[in-house]
């Protein structure tokens, strides 16, 4: 008699989302990056200390500085071929203000958010 293998069940990548937007502030910069979960690799990411991003912004921590960021790393996710990513936000975090500049700047770039 042959015992057939124990069923297992999916694993739990299978139902991450794949890619996840971080982003980080601090007193003078912004970061914001979009993580694939399941290979934990960076697959875009903007920051306002790149040169060619500091020659045409004058402040690099206001509003319109992260929704300039927000709409970059927008563009550089359709040319990756990524439509949609999920917003990860730290407990602290609240959708307003400068995540809330990032976010629809991304979203009129044409990413969607799941």
């Amino acid at each position: 008699m042959v015992i057939p293998p124990p069923v297992r069940p999916p694993r739990i990548t299978e139902f991450l989302k794949p890619y996840v937007l971080k982003m980080h502030f601090t007193n003078k910069y912004v970061h914001a990056q979009v993580i694939h979960s399941p290979t934990p690799t960076v697959t875009a990411s903007v920051s306002s200390q790149e040169k060619a991003l500091r020659s045409s912004m004058g402040i690099t921590r206001d509003v319109a500085a992260v929704a300039k960021i927000g709409k970059i790393l927008g563009e550089r996710l359709l040319i990756k071929d990524i439509p949609a990513v999920t917003v990860f936000l730290k407990r602290d975090q609240k959708y307003h203000g400068k995540i809330k500049a990032v976010i629809d700047s991304m979203i009129k770039a044409g990413v969607k958010l799941l």
